[in-house]
């Protein structure tokens, strides 16, 4: 029978994406400054952005299960919500004093422990139990596109994301320099979570898996999945395979996600403005290579070439950001967008095409999932790592990309038979 409903177009997902990468980017360039100033120093700093990754490993698979069985838009909505409420608490950490209580570990100094850093800890925990808006926009676009539009498709999702960093550091930049100073730009960010609110209530269309027979071959049935989520998602052709190399690529990008910022912050001096303007140029770059290039290139070029090559690329930006000079970093920064800007959508593309639309949450979910523990894993011991080697954990991070594009070469093979 012909639906009733019209069909659900990319254009609502790809404007939530680009105001959630906005509200997060805004207190990317001044949150090492927060952490500084509180008392902590990077190995601080490492623990707070492992806090929101731990806590969406914890959340990420049950909001992803969650949305195939009850649909994405209320998953969506649970997940803004509770990013609204974290940037909240974020906020009441600013501004109630700092009593600071000095704590001896030994291992790493003393660290300067306070109520407002608590409060900080506590939102970015929050925001990452309900962070499963990723996995969840994800699945949803995996559920309207056809197989031969995925690649182009999630190539708009990252550009979209992308786009929001263009304009988040440079929004912190310049808020950040009002007489609010550091407040200011998170009010916006908690202003932004309930536009994305309202975008999710009004605009996208729900997304609901539909039941399946237990005798469909291929197909888990929804009612296993609720107690053997991961035993079944393990179960599907290539999928471990993917989580173990979505794991692995999180790991690499994690241990310059904790040090690029102290670096530039601590050895290059550079201010909460430079370090914006720094990653809004990044991320133009990479909205151009993920939105027209990559449209391009997708019809061309298989997806398993594109995240060999892009894994390739990546190395030799880590080696450029290395070197104390302007042009080199900027160069790097360059490379960074070129390499992450291909690999990254042909991969997750790759990965959307396992399974079948009855189970991409749960996939989407528990790729998350694998990302959160690389980035708790990368974000703790890149911190130590730095505290230890410097800006020589950027080389450490190229022969990391390296390895990531050897283990890679399978996908040509997989990518054939899929």
């Amino acid at each position: 029978m012909p639906s009733t409903q019209t069909k659900p177009t990319l254009f609502p997902i790809l404007l939530v994406n680009f105001i959630d990468a906005l509200g997060f980017s805004v207190v990317i360039p001044f949150l090492v400054v927060i952490v500084i100033k509180l008392g902590g120093h990077e190995l601080v700093y490492g623990f707070l952005s492992a806090t929101y990754s731990f806590f969406q490993l914890i959340g990420a698979p049950i909001l992803g299960n969650w949305s195939d069985k009850f649909g994405r838009k209320k998953i969506l909505l649970i997940s803004e919500a509770g990013t609204f409420i974290a940037w909240l608490i974020f906020l009441v950490g600013l501004v109630i004093p700092n009593h600071q209580l000095k704590i001896n570990t030994g291992f790493a100094g003393n660290i300067l422990f306070s109520l407002p850093l608590l409060m900080i800890f506590l939102g970015r925990a929050l925001d990452g139990l309900t962070g499963g808006n990723i996995s969840v926009a994800n699945a949803y676009v995996a559920d309207i596109s056809v197989k031969d539009d995925r690649k182009r498709n999630f190539g708009k999702m990252a550009a979209a994301s992308n786009l929001g960093l263009i304009f988040g550091p440079l929004l912190a930049g310049l808020l950040g320099a009002t007489a609010l100073g550091n407040i200011l730009p998170v009010v916006v960010t908690a202003f932004i979570s309930l536009v994305a609110l309202s975008v999710i209530y009004f605009k996208v269309q729900d997304r609901a898996a539909k039941p399946v027979s237990k005798a469909t071959p291929g197909i888990i049935p929804t009612k296993q999945t609720t107690f053997k989520g991961l035993k079944s998602v393990l179960k599907l052709p290539y999928v471990p395979y993917f989580l173990i190399l979505y794991f692995l690529i999180f790991l690499g990008f994690n241990f310059f996600y904790v040090g690029f910022p102290v670096y530039a912050a601590g050895q290059l001096h550079w201010s909460v403005l430079q370090l914006g303007i720094f990653f809004s140029f990044l991320s133009g770059m990479m909205v151009l290579m993920e939105g027209p290039v990559m449209g391009y290139l997708s019809k061309r070029i298989s997806g398993a070439a594109l995240v060999i090559a892009g894994s390739t690329i990546l190395c030799g930006c880590f080696v450029l950001l290395r070197f104390d000079s302007i042009v080199y970093i900027y160069a790097g920064a360059l490379l960074f967008a070129i390499g992450n800007g291909i690999m990254w959508p042909s991969f997750i593309a790759l990965l959307s095409n396992t399974g079948t639309e009855h189970v991409q949450g749960m996939i989407q979910g528990f790729a998350s999932s694998a990302g959160s523990l690389a980035s708790i894993i990368g974000l703790i011991s890149g911190a130590f790592l730095y505290h230890t080697l410097g800006a020589n954990l950027f080389l450490l991070t190229a022969g990391f990309m390296l390895l990531i594009a050897f283990l890679a070469v399978p996908l040509i093979k997989i990518e054939k038979k899929m």
